[in-house]
């Protein structure tokens, strides 16, 4: 067997290895009643926190964010950071239309979201074949050098805003938000949580509210008992302000089929209706200068 097809064999195997980690990275998980937060024992952390998106605060990574990574610097970063960290709101409605188009119901929905995920899919693919096949290699074999100003140009320190203090209203503001935002959850009442947090988050939710409902399923939250919220950062980002709290505590958390009451035979899924179960997460909450607060990111312990 020759060299050449030797390499063609194994560019070949790396390329269904790919399709193969596609299919298992877009086949939808049932696992999860809810991305991110305790309601139906999901595990995620997901939501914005600006500039500090990425920064270790204790608490698990934002594993879901429209948050630019790209690092970005100084004056050249501007007073507000990225365009998707200066944007929430508006960076929440894009989210929004695309997780429309993913997880909305309908022969539309479905039939663009097929086609998006087909588009991401060959994008892939064609990326792969060309980086096998040296299209993205220089003239002189290899990738091509980084050039010596970007390379002695100095670090400079990261943009993370500017800290700021709250006042207690506003410490009474996110234990409302904090309760308001579980109710509605409970009740799957998305014209409600529309106004308790960022579009980006209602995205999220409405995600999850859909995986529910396509399983026959729905989450019920009650009798929350705040035990402990502890302010741990706030900061200002031009005309955004942001929180970050520390949230502890109980509540009633469980699964019902729908349409089943909860005391008829088969009809809980998971969870407890009677025996409380203890949470820890960190909320984020944004709001423009002056304006009213919103929640923009939950993080688990």
């Amino acid at each position: 067997m020759t060299k050449r097809t030797l390499q063609g064999n194994k560019r070949w195997r790396l390329l269904v290895a790919l399709l193969f980690s596609l299919t298992l990275a877009l086949t939808p998980s049932l696992a999860d009643a809810r991305a991110g937060s305790s309601f139906g024992g999901g595990g995620s952390s997901f939501g914005s926190r600006g500039s500090r998106s990425f920064e270790g605060n204790g608490a698990s990574p934002l594993g879901q964010t429209m948050t630019s990574h790209s690092p970005s610097y100084g004056a050249g970063y501007g007073a507000g950071g990225s365009f998707f960290s200066r944007h929430p709101f508006l960076t929440g409605i894009f989210g929004g239309f695309i997780g429309s188009m993913l997880f909305g119901g309908g022969f539309f929905g479905h039939m663009f979201g097929g086609l998006f995920s087909l588009l991401i899919i060959g994008f892939l693919i064609f990326f792969v074949i060309r980086l096998l096949s040296g299209g993205f290699a220089s003239a002189g074999g290899g990738f091509a050098p980084r050039s010596v100003g970007a390379a002695a140009a100095p670090t400079q320190q990261r943009y993370r805003g500017r800290d700021i203090t709250v006042s207690d209203a506003d410490l009474n503001a996110f234990q409302s938000l904090h309760a308001a935002v579980q109710e509605a959850w409970g009740r799957a009442d998305l014209a409600q949580m529309r106004q308790l947090m960022t579009p980006e988050m209602l995205s999220y939710f409405s995600e999850e509210l859909t995986k529910n409902s396509s399983q026959g399923v729905q989450n019920m939250v009650s009798n929350v008992n705040l035990a402990k919220a502890e302010l741990t950062e706030s900061w200002e980002e031009g005309d955004m302000e942001y929180a970050t709290a520390y949230m502890r505590w109980t509540a009633l958390d469980y699964t019902v089929r729908l349409g089943a009451a909860p005391s008829s035979p088969g009809a809980i899924v998971a969870g407890d209706p009677r025996v409380p179960t203890e949470a820890e997460e960190v909320w984020t909450f944004v709001r423009r200068r002056g304006g009213h607060w919103l929640l923009s990111a939950i993080q688990q312990v």
